[in-house]
């Protein structure tokens, strides 16, 4: 976005108008919004108030030291230390251009009470500790040392700055990042405890060994019958766990399930169907040994379905259950000794 900062300029004013013109036709000149109190002179406690709100806008803090320390507060100090003041204390960076040749300013720009000289000093000395200094002897000095020393000072510590209402994206666009911001916080959420399943979430969760036993339904040529089938829960999943690959549906695993589970029984023919409930428990058994995870998501034709899928533990354990293994003695058995009749 085009950003434009905001930048105060403090001086004072009667001796440096020329100077303050110069200052701020440059910062215009580098689409800087420059502000300043030509006029509103700060003569009392109300416009005071009205300075500071000022200056709470801006993002950087110009201060032009000449030969004068300026009108003074009730309080000895004057209204341009008290505005370095205040914007060194809500933490503007502040670029100082102070006059380096005070004996060459002419008598009727120059402070004529030893009082005033000695706070001008000073300031000056406060001004100039810790911060970017440049020293300025005329007038047509200004307005480089202003691009050199604000550029510098941008570059080094951006602010804020401003930018037209229009570049700004709308509410409505704000509200919809940030909820795309907390679903995506969820789910890295969930993906984190899914991959830390490295152990049931259950304490007493059945060993993975277990046998459990499944019974069903199916039709023979004499009509319907039952079957059933013990099966500990690592066979089981051995059986479906290469057809989850492909992300299917709840349906099709019932299915798989199913025939695979009276194929195991020794049965065949007829449409096997396992008991609805005892289908659950498969669903639930599994993502409780971090072996798969269920998610509800659109089908191809728009409507929603439960879809099964394996997690890095359950395709680890496919792998060991599935893969075959070479024989040690496989290799042997062409070179085995031959039995002799005698």
């Amino acid at each position: 976005m085009n950003k434009r900062y905001q930048v105060f300029v403090s001086s004072t004013y009667a001796d440096l108008k020329e100077e303050r013109q110069r200052v701020i036709q440059a910062l215009m000149e580098m689409d800087c919004i420059p502000a300043g109190m030509e006029l509103f002179p700060a003569t009392d406690e109300e416009q005071w108030l009205f300075i500071k709100k000022v200056i709470d806008d801006c993002d950087y803090y110009l201060l032009v030291i000449g030969g004068r320390y300026g009108s003074t507060t009730p309080d000895g100090i004057s209204y341009t230390e008290k505005e370095f003041d205040y914007a060194v204390s809500i933490g503007l960076k502040v670029i100082a251009l102070v006059h380096g040749e005070s004996d060459n300013i002419p008598f009727g720009k120059s402070e004529k009470e030893p009082d005033l000289r000695a706070r001008l000093e000073s300031f000056k000395q406060k001004a100039m500790t810790g911060r970017l200094v440049k020293f300025w002897k005329t007038t047509e000095e200004l307005p480089g040392l202003v691009a050199l020393s604000l550029s510098k000072t941008i570059k080094t510590f951006p602010a804020v700055g401003w930018v037209r209402a229009s570049s700004v994206p709308n509410e409505t666009l704000l509200l919809e990042l940030n909820e795309l911001r907390k679903q995506n916080t969820e789910l890295e959420q969930s993906i984190q405890r899914l991959a830390s399943a490295d152990r049931p979430v259950i304490d007493d969760i059945a060993n993975i060994d277990s046998l459990y036993t499944f019974r069903g339904t199916y039709y023979a040529s004499y009509g319907k019958d039952t079957f059933k089938c013990s099966i500990s829960w690592r066979d089981l999943f051995a059986l479906i766990a290469p057809y989850l690959i492909e992300h299917p549906n709840d349906t099709s695993v019932k299915v798989k399930l199913s025939e695979s589970l009276f194929e195991r029984a020794g049965k065949k023919g007829g449409t096997p169907r396992i008991n609805d409930q005892e289908f659950k428990t498969v669903a639930i058994q599994l993502n409780a040994y971090g072996l798969i995870q269920t998610q509800y998501t659109k089908t191809t034709q728009g409507s929603m379905a439960l879809f099964w899928s394996l997690t890095d533990r359950g395709e680890r354990l496919m792998l060991e259950s599935r893969v075959i293994r070479e024989c040690p003695n496989l290799s042997l058995q062409g070179n085995a000794p031959q039995a002799v009749r005698p």
